[in-house]
């Protein structure tokens, strides 16, 4: 039997409430391991390193570029340092996974494409739905064509959340509320199933939170296929759905839940179950996976720095939007990167 190979060591950047979620993550992961965590806080630093282990931790990111060398990053800091922190990894030749967004714009989203391209080097965005079993096995089934042409997709992403005194709601610090911060998840999976977005137009909710960004926004979106969609987002409300996708079709329509999945055909009463519901630790966990098998060219990139782009793009038209009050068009230079939908869930 051939030996496994040794696991990756990946360096994490941030040690807040996202990074804190990697513990399990790379806990049950067979292909990296976390060798070093640096941290503005210092103590949460080093409080992190201590739950992987042996890994080192550091005050800053460039201490930690120093100091190891890793074969890849995490990085899981606030969105307005993202493309700051990614160029300097990437400038070293790192590869890096960058929570979402992105970037808070499409002009630092090419930037650091730029210098990964430059480099010779990896880039992607961890939208960790695109790997959750049940989205997987629902992309397969809109692919093979029971469910007729698609005609409406939907989303929502709605809970109660207090935001007062948290970054998320600072617009200096994520890049704007609501729509940004859930948002990209949003458009990550619609593009996942309808392919590029041709135009949206966001429509602001009441603000019921004090906030200085919005927290209740419905977005419309159009593919470029001629798909429409709706997302709801908030931080304010609860619309207590069993689901968070659905999706209709000529022929039926899917819902991807939190519990479990299933699907109906026009010419059946009778739902098909085909999942089990959402695991947060399996889709992160996929997403490092496909990072890492990347990494040692065993694989492509599920979701590629352009399409990373694409996502950016949309929210920031959205934002556009929001301030227009109509919709809005995509360039289809940015969100075209993608190119037409395989049958495969790659870009053809």
């Amino acid at each position: 039997m051939p030996a496994a190979e040794p696991k990756l060591p990946l360096a994490l950047v941030g040690a807040g409430r996202i990074a804190q979620s990697y513990v399990d993550v790379v806990a049950a992961s067979d292909c990296v391991e976390v060798v070093a965590v640096a941290d503005v806080d210092e103590a949460a630093a080093a409080r992190l390193a201590r739950r992987f282990g042996d890994a080192r931790s550091f005050v800053s990111h460039g201490a930690l570029l120093d100091g190891v060398e890793p074969a890849g990053v995490v990085i899981a800091t606030p969105p307005i340092t993202h493309g700051p922190i990614a160029l300097e990894f990437l400038q070293r030749g790192v590869p890096v996974l960058c929570e979402k967004p992105l970037a808070v714009d499409t002009a630092t989203a090419r930037e650091m494409i730029q210098a990964a391209e430059r480099a010779g080097v990896i880039l992607t965005m961890a939208a960790k739905f695109r790997f959750a079993d049940d989205v997987t096995r629902a992309r397969h089934i809109v692919d093979s064509g029971i469910l007729g042409d698609l005609l409406l997709f939907e989303n929502a992403f709605t809970s109660r959340v207090d935001m007062s005194g948290r970054w998320n709601a600072d617009p200096r610090i994520a890049g704007g509320g609501v729509l940004i911060d859930n948002g990209t998840h949003s458009i990550d999976i619609a593009r996942f199933f309808l392919g590029p977005i041709g135009e949206v137009m966001a429509v602001e909710g009441k603000r019921t939170q004090a906030l200085e960004v919005e927290d209740t926004v419905r977005l419309f979106l159009r593919s470029v296929e001629g798909v429409i969609g709706s997302i709801d987002l908030s931080w304010s409300m609860d619309k207590s759905l069993d689901h968070y996708i659905a999706i209709f079709g000529t022929e039926g329509e899917i819902r991807v839940g939190w519990r479990s999945s299933s699907f109906r055909q026009v010419s059946s009463s009778d739902w098909v179950s085909f999942g089990k519901g959402y695991d947060k630790v399996e889709a992160m966990g996929g997403a490092v996976r496909n990072f890492c098998h990347a990494i040692r060219g065993e694989e492509p990139l599920l979701i590629t720095a352009e399409d990373a782009l694409a996502s950016v793009a949309v929210v920031e038209q959205a934002y556009a939007s929001l301030a227009a009050d109509h919709w809005v068009p995509v360039p289809t230079g940015l969100d075209a990167m993608a190119g037409p939908r395989a049958r495969d869930g790659s870009a053809a």
